[in-house]
């Protein structure tokens, strides 16, 4: 693949992430990785891509999470983050760290996505 042509898909993957289709990003991202593998493109494209691929994995994450807490809030008004993390596990097949789930949690708070006050290891909504 030439270097135009992985620029484009790279472009391809911005849009797939402006329009919050963070399922088609990755793949196309996975795809990406394997290319750059087997290529010599410049370190500016190459970081470019794991730049991105870092963004769309905690977009997506934070989508999941913010799903999830949505539903549980309707339900009950608090949970600790290690309940949370089970819960997404089982849920939504996603395990994360702990420290990743709350900063995750966080950039949701900022982003003003989610409202609700985290008092030590608990969630309160």
């Amino acid at each position: 693949m030439e270097s135009r042509e992985f620029i484009d898909e790279l472009n391809k993957v911005q849009d797939l992430l402006s329009r919050e289709k963070y399922s088609e990003a990755i793949a196309l991202l996975e795809n990406l990785k394997g290319i750059e593998k087997q290529a010599n493109f410049n370190y500016n494209l190459t970081h470019k891509l794991y730049q991105l691929d870092s963004n769309a994995l905690s977009l997506y994450n934070q989508q999941k999470i913010l799903n999830l807490i949505t539903r549980i809030s309707q339900q009950q008004n608090s949970i600790t983050f290690t309940e949370l993390q089970k819960k997404l596990k089982e849920i939504e097949n996603i395990a994360l760290d702990e420290t990743i789930l709350r900063r995750e949690i966080e950039i949701l708070i900022l982003r003003e996505l989610l409202s609700c006050n985290i008092e030590g290891n608990k969630l309160f909504f």
